[in-house]
């Protein structure tokens, strides 16, 4: 693979073979200058880490991964990074947490085996996010029974969660309520729909009426509030309009392209400037367009 042209190669400690293989690989990778992942995985752990595996599955999984640390420690080749990755995810926390605490080395952070989107996007969040936040975790990798680009997706989303990485915009939405006369979880498919059409960095907020539009959607670059006829266009703060709901999102859209066009300024924010009940009175009063 190395003579092929790969960028990166990982060895599993589990299954490539014992010190002599390692050698070979390492030579490789060194006459190439391409970097190595040591990548322990909890289905695959080597034989003689059996009993302990059974006592104690991220201890094994740390064990695993120090043996090839201090084998490539010896060869003197130092361009990897470590993975310790379970499909449990307490496991795989605390052998992260262990690791992190007995290296210097980049770790790559995953849940293996995670499952499908649903459950595995999930799973893939607790579990990184639980390490992340505490400034665990140097790359990652999200594992789904899905198309890559979903992992990908899902990836971007679990750093943009956390404030590590901008890409696209980010959509926060209400949950429904008696309040809800516009079918809020529609609504917000809509936007999120053609949100994904957008490289730029950007946030707007979808709310299915206006009691909590003008908090809400304070923190957000855009928002809207839905009605049962019309519904509220928001920026930075300000109420821009008011419109007919058949078009609410249609304008929501209108006044992000003519934001970026413009180049994305960011006046300064008024949430708070108002108590919500008088903002709301006031958007009340705003003509319809």
């Amino acid at each position: 693979a190395i003579d092929a042209g790969v960028a990166a190669v990982r060895i599993n400690p589990g299954n490539i073979g014992g010190p002599d293989k390692v050698e070979q690989v390492v030579r490789a990778a060194k006459a190439k200058g391409i970097p190595m992942r040591i990548g322990a995985n909890s289905g695959s752990l080597p034989k003689h880490l059996a009993a302990l595996a059974q006592e104690d599955q991220a201890e094994a999984l740390v064990e695993a991964a120090l043996e090839e640390v201090r084998l490539l420690e010896q060869l003197d080749y130092r361009d990897f990074k470590i993975s310790v990755k379970s499909s449990h995810v307490p496991t795989m926390i605390r052998a992260y947490r262990l690791l992190a605490a007995k290296v210097p080395y980049p770790l790559h952070l995953g849940v293996t085996e995670a499952g499908t989107p649903y459950a595995g996007s999930i799973k893939s969040a607790v579990g990184m996010g639980a390490l992340l936040v505490d400034g665990i975790g140097d790359t990652i990798r999200v594992s789904l029974t899905a198309d890559p680009v979903e992992e990908v997706n899902t990836a971007f989303e679990i750093l943009k969660a956390l404030g590590l990485r901008e890409r696209g915009p980010i959509m926060i939405a209400c949950p429904s309520c008696g309040r809800d006369n516009v079918g809020v979880q529609q609504l917000a498919e809509r936007v999120e729909e053609r949100l994904r059409t957008y490289p730029e960095a950007f946030e707007v907020a979808v709310l299915g009426c206006a009691v909590n539009g003008p908090g809400e959607a304070g923190d957000a670059d855009f928002g809207i509030a839905g009605g049962r006829d019309v519904g509220f266009v928001y920026a930075h703060g300000r109420v821009l309009k008011k419109v007919s709901s058949d078009i609410l999102v249609d304008e929501l859209f209108h006044e992000i392209d003519r934001w970026i066009a413009d180049g994305m300024r960011r006046p300064k924010r008024l949430k708070m400037a108002k108590p919500a009940a008088l903002a709301m009175a006031e958007a009340s009063a705003i003509p319809l367009e």
